[in-house]
Formats: structure tokens, sequence, C-alpha cells
């Protein structure tokens, strides 16, 4: 009889600790007042770059066809390597943009 509540018990903890898991992997939302946005001209919204500070920068380009985006297609939020731990909007940008291929 305990064995069997045993096994609920842990069945219920693995699954919460799953949960968790998956909610911290969404990660927080990138502010672009975070030191590392900074240093990489990162913005939530593309249309909002400075376009004299980044010359380079097109109105297509977005985090979502970039190759770094981890989201999946459709997302409005996913995760980059660049900012571990912390999801960057889809119509996103910043200048380490490279073209999905």
């Amino acid at each position: 009889m305990s064995n069997r509540r045993e096994f609920i018990v842990q069945l219920s903890l693995g699954t919460g600790a799953l949960v968790a898991g998956q909610a911290m992997a969404q990660g927080a939302p990138l502010a672009e007042t975070d030191a590392q946005a900074v240093a990489l001209g990162y913005k939530a919204d593309t249309t909002k770059v400075d376009a004299k500070k980044f010359p380079k920068h097109a109105a297509t380009q977005n985090c979502a066809n970039c190759a770094l985006f981890q989201g999946k297609a459709g997302d409005k939020t996913g995760g980059c390597p660049l900012f571990a731990g912390k999801s960057v909007t889809a119509n996103g940008w910043c200048s380490a943009w490279a073209k999905k291929a």
C-alpha cells in the first residue's frame, strides 16, 4: 500500500518539475535596457532600429528570420543563444542578425 502512495507522490513531483522546467525554458522577456541587448543594439520592434547607427539593417530583417532564433515558425517569442535564459520577440532585431538558411 505504501508503494502505491510513494509512486503517486513521485509521479506528481516529477510532473511538477517537468512543467516548471518548461516554463523556465521559455525565459523572461529580454529588456532593451539589458546590458547585452544594449551592446548588440537589440530592439523588440525591428521598425524602431536606428538606421544611422545600423546602416546595414533592413526592414525585412527580424528575429523570426534570423538563424539564431530558437522559436518555431509563427511563435511570437523565442530563445536566442546570445541572450541566454531570455526570450526575444519574433519581430525584434539585433546587430548579430544572420539570415536563416
